[in-house]
């Protein structure tokens, strides 16, 4: 007997688009701001880690079955973080929110690739097309934005680095996801991730303290919302859904990050990008329509 029940707010798929919400008002956050990114960056893991503390089953650790091999895997993992924020960030100075949000959405095909080799998944045919549907929509999104100036390469080429890095971070986080606990996981790579962007500012000579209250402000919502709502509820789905559908969910953010900015920042919506935000959004709930009928058969099937 199969019974369908309605999704929960602890459902992994509604967790996951509470995850994908919060990441996209990041965007918008650090355009809105001078500050430099990598200590907006620093403190926005900081901070995080701070606040997350409390929560951390620290007697877990006598139990975690880690290797040295495993434990390096986290370290790598919170140094991808800690380059990716700090690359992705840095973009948003020299490019638009369309065109570094359209780079940022060919992840889940770096992360597929991984995890072929890695995890040996593979995509079956109505995710293959769910994908390319989702990703021809995102290219369509930033179609108009996407520019050829010199600034804009830049900025196009760190938005491409940062997503080879947070393809990385994904799949490191899935190696380890059933060995060590996501609070204590979350809490170690933020660490290490702000550790990165600190030693980036202390070179260049950023300052640490001198920001205005409105600057600390946006330091504690940029931990709050994209990261311990975004984030840290990535880590967490590692573990049940595994780097590659978490992934597909990261080619919403150009959808929401350019309505966002259409509605705080000023910047337009044309036509063209409305219709490739419809075929994004078809792409991506087709594809998680049908996950999660298979989660929900397979949770409740007697």
């Amino acid at each position: 007997m199969n019974t369908f029940k309605p999704l929960s707010p602890s459902h992994p798929y509604v967790l996951l688009c509470i995850s994908i919400l919060s990441i996209s008002l990041s965007s918008i956050m650090i355009k809105a701001s001078d500050t430099p990114t990598s200590v907006a960056g620093m403190y926005r893991l900081f901070i995080s880690v701070i606040v997350m503390l409390p929560f951390v089953p620290w007697k877990k650790l006598r139990f975690i079955e880690m290797r040295k091999k495993d434990w390096g895997i986290v370290f790598l993992a919170g140094l991808f973080l800690g380059l990716y924020f700090l690359s992705w960030m840095e973009s948003l100075v020299y490019t638009s929110v369309a065109s570094s949000m359209v780079i940022l959405s060919l992840q889940p095909l770096f992360v597929m690739i991984g995890s072929y080799f890695i995890f040996k998944e593979r995509a079956n045919l109505v995710t293959i097309l769910c994908l390319i549907t989702a990703l021809v929509g995102s290219v369509i999104i930033a179609w108009g934005d996407i520019g050829i100036s010199r600034e804009a390469l830049i900025g196009d080429g760190l938005s491409l680095l940062g997503t080879i890095l947070v393809s990385a971070y994904m799949l490191a986080g899935q190696k380890v996801s059933h060995k060590i606990d996501a609070n204590i996981y979350s809490v170690i790579v933020f660490s290490l991730g702000g550790s990165v962007m600190l030693a980036y500012s202390l070179v260049h000579s950023y300052s640490l303290t001198d920001y205005h209250a409105s600057e600390w402000t946006y330091f504690f919502l940029l931990a709050l919302i994209p990261t311990i709502f975004g984030q840290y509820i990535i880590n967490l789905l590692l573990k049940s859904l595994g780097a590659a559908t978490v992934s597909v969910g990261i080619i919403g953010e150009p959808v929401i990050a350019i309505v966002l900015a259409y509605v705080f920042l000023g910047e337009t919506i044309s036509v063209i990008q409305f219709v490739g935000g419809m075929m994004t959004l078809l792409g991506m709930g087709v594809y998680f329509w049908a996950k999660s009928t298979s989660y929900t058969l397979a949770k409740h099937q007697i």
